[in-house]
């Protein structure tokens, strides 16, 4: 099998960037799983280096073409100015400027096919937030690079996968971009990616309230009963399996996100907060919903340990590792998608029955929806706490399904 070339971006170098990508690079498997192309500058890794005794004989192959890349060695396209003054742990005009010069240089190497997937370090948001940019963060310039109109902002790991429907947004701002079709596009992103990126057959997916108790039954905001539950219950019409809304702090507190494949928050600091503190060493940010796939350490630019050597290299490892994972799934996944012989979802399978067989079809659709809301009612038992906002609200989806019927 191919190996995949990989694509690092250096971040802010006055961060903790090098300091983490030397580290991982050290270890000689990574080299086994993949071809590692570092878009950098050779005088900010040797300033690094030479603070690490453990990278004495480490080097780069420097190279100017990811074609020219040694499989067997870490290699470097050098895109800075090689004059550049390193500052450890100051966020300067220069240094944005060459996190952008990284990063641009990667994403024009991975539209032209040359390298496979990308790996961006942080970026410190004040210094390339500006004319020459024009954007918040990673997410959203990728997006707009690869023309895919609405990124998914994934935190991932093994035991914890958040995605969020707003992203970078004062929080002033959220309530009014939380809607119904905001709620339901998210989840059916998840379910996507879930099932493309990662695998997983007939995923579960819990949905957050955005006010505290998710709403109270309406005592502490409407939101959950006039667009969340809406969206959960469009979802359900869709055959996707979603659950909630649920009170955030009693279910990462309980630990009910073990019962899920996925998490939907609705804004930053209630996705990101809980699963750094949950999955910090093995947590990865994926930009789901792009053509191209791309990974983040789930940590910040790390200016106030900068360049005291005691950064842990194990989330960046993890953004490799998860990189290569996805790019070899979406490959399986859109072979077996592109099998000429059909394969029918769920639906399709019960109106062809119906059809065939004289409104059989109605029939397993109302045995379907008995099974699903038997599904929900074992999930609202699992997760029943002294708090039962948010097992109403199962409830109510199901009253609400029901009487559609």
């Amino acid at each position: 099998m191919e190996k995949i070339r990989v694509g690092i971006t250096h971040g802010d170098f006055n961060g903790i960037s090098y300091e983490i990508i030397i580290k991982t690079l050290l270890d000689s498997r990574i080299c086994e799983l993949c071809t590692p192309v570092v878009y950098g500058s050779a005088k900010a890794a040797g300033y690094y280096k030479g603070m690490m005794p453990e990278a004495e004989g480490f080097s780069f192959n420097i190279i100017t073409d990811p074609e020219q890349a040694n499989p067997k060695r870490a290699n470097m396209i050098v895109c800075v100015d090689e004059n550049v003054k390193i500052e450890p742990g100051q966020p300067t005009v220069i240094s944005g400027q060459y996190a952008i010069a990284s990063l641009n240089a990667a994403v024009r190497d991975l539209k032209a096919g040359k390298i496979d997937v990308l790996v961006t370090c942080p970026i410190n948001k004040k210094n390339t937030t500006g004319d020459d940019f024009g954007f918040i963060g990673h997410t959203e310039y990728l997006a707009a690079e690869f023309g895919d109109a609405e990124p998914l902002m994934f935190m991932v790991s093994d035991t914890l996968k958040v995605g969020l429907v707003t992203m970078h947004i004062p929080l002033v701002r959220v309530p009014g971009a939380i809607t119904t079709e905001a709620v339901l596009g998210h989840i059916r992103a998840i379910k996507r990616s879930l099932e493309r990126d990662f695998r997983i057959t007939g995923p579960k997916i819990a949905v957050l309230g955005l006010n505290p108790h998710a709403g109270d039954d309406g005592l502490l905001g409407t939101e959950e009963q006039e667009i969340i539950i809406p969206a959960i219950q469009s979802a359900k019409y869709e055959n996707i399996s979603a659950f909630g809304p649920f009170a955030a702090d009693g279910f990462f507190g309980s630990g009910a996100y073990r019962k899920f494949d996925a998490v939907l928050a609705m804004y930053h600091d209630q996705g990101l907060a809980p699963f750094k503190a949950l999955t910090f060493a093995d947590g990865v940010n994926f930009t789901a919903g792009l053509s191209a796939v791309r990974t983040s350490p789930a940590h910040g630019v790390g200016f106030d340990i900068a360049g005291k050597m005691v950064a842990d290299p194990a989330p960046m490892r993890a953004a490799i590792y998860r990189a290569i994972d996805i790019y070899r799934n979406r490959q399986m996944f859109d072979a077996a998608a592109a099998d000429p012989l059909q394969h029918f979802s769920k639906n399709e399978r019960s109106e062809k029955s119906g059809r065939n067989h004289g409104g059989d079809g109605g029939r397993q659709q109302q045995k379907g929806e008995r099974s699903g809301g038997k599904r929900d009612a074992d999930v609202a038992e699992l997760l029943k706490t002294d708090e039962t906002t948010e097992i109403s609200a199962i409830a109510d989806t199901d009253a609400a399904l029901a009487a559609e019927a």
